[in-house]
């Protein structure tokens, strides 16, 4: 069906006029829709083949977006550019569903500054603060009302274990290739179970998670350069607040990118790291136990792995999850996490002394 008569179907108060395609996103298509009174939104087909469930994925974003928007119209903050505003269709469904794919539409945000890579320590400050405000505007939602949307998502145990079956089975024959990976996989199998346990015994909290902490998740305020709106709401789901400051330390503080093959480059920049800290820290603004801030750095350490585990099942099962862009990609990937974890080792103690300063 045609982008415009599929926009159509939500309630926006215009008529279509146009709808372009975004160029932007691996998982969902995506186009800008404009009606006759200027009104702009985002009008997407979500992936069915990663989000099996897509109308329980948008009954998560819609909890989540209701409750910050709440959040911030009670602040006196601008609840139409600080959280997404989704629509419904006409019948009050939270997609649309046709022949060709599961579509939803959400307000478009314009005059907003966007960040593709951190490219200092005061932007990794900023995202982390961005983040940690998220958490803290959720600190009151009940997790528990959400699915997973991907489940077992960051369960790094049960990653470890599908990497095991993984090398057991060898389908492509690349077990002897990549010996000395699997070997440190082994070597670093301690890591698999470092935060799971603790979630598990209750340890640490289950709170709303966002699952893809980049920078490039952030809508800045073009003037101020602080963070304004959190977007890319798929992965919200119920979790440990560890696997997001994991995740934003193994994209934001390092100093390559997860494919580069300068291998003796790869590894963290600890002023970023403490910049990360310290935003997140403040920007949760008392919302994390003392007991998540004390594994801000193992969290690190633990994410790392786990993409190392993920990089490296996928490249001895044959590349059928992450779309690959050169030869051997999953595998120049692999490499690349184990040795920026070899790094975060290496300056763990580092890490732990940041912490002092909280």
């Amino acid at each position: 069906m045609d982008a415009q008569v599929i926009a159509s179907q939500f309630t926006i108060q215009s008529p279509v006029v146009s709808a372009k395609p975004m160029g932007i996103g691996n998982i969902n298509a995506s186009f800008v829709v404009t009606c006759e009174d200027g009104s702009k939104y985002a009008l997407q087909r979500i992936n069915t083949n990663i989000f099996k469930d897509p109308k329980g994925m948008m009954n998560n974003i819609f909890a989540v977006t209701e409750h910050i928007r709440n959040k911030v119209a009670s602040e006196g903050g601008d609840p139409d550019r600080e959280v997404l505003q989704y629509l419904k269709t006409a019948e009050g469904e939270t997609v649309y569903e046709t022949e060709e794919g599961v579509y939803r539409m959400y307000r478009f945000v314009d005059d907003v500054l966007t960040i593709q890579q951190v490219p200092d320590a005061e932007w990794a400050y900023q995202c982390a603060f961005a983040f940690g405000r998220f958490q803290k505007q959720l600190s009151d939602f009940d997790s528990s009302v959400l699915i997973e949307t991907i489940p077992n998502f960051h369960h790094t145990q049960k990653r470890y274990e599908t990497f095991l079956a993984s090398v057991e089975k060898d389908a492509t024959g690349r077990k002897e290739e990549v010996a000395d990976l699997i070997e440190f996989a082994k070597k670093e199998s301690y890591l698999a179970s470092a935060i799971v346990k603790d979630v598990e015994a209750g340890v640490l909290p289950v709170r709303v998670t966002h699952n893809d902490t980049k920078i490039n998740n952030i809508l800045f305020n073009p003037e101020t350069k602080r963070g304004m709106c959190i977007i890319d709401l798929d992965t919200v789901m119920p979790a440990t607040t560890l696997y997001d400051f994991g995740d934003m330390v193994r994209t934001a503080a390092t100093v390559t990118e997860e494919d580069d093959e300068r291998y003796d480059q790869v590894g963290m920049d600890l002023r970023y790291f403490k910049a990360l800290v310290k935003g997140y820290y403040e920007g949760s603004d008392g919302a994390l136990t003392r007991e998540e801030i004390k594994r801000f750095p193992l969290s690190a350490k633990v994410i790392t792995y786990e993409t190392f585990l993920r990089f490296l099942t996928d490249y001895l099962d044959g590349d059928v999850y992450f779309a690959c862009r050169k030869d051997r990609h999953n595998l120049i990937r692999a490499t690349n996490q184990m040795y920026l974890l070899r790094n975060m080792e290496d300056h763990y103690e580092q890490m732990l002394s940041v912490l002092d300063e909280l």
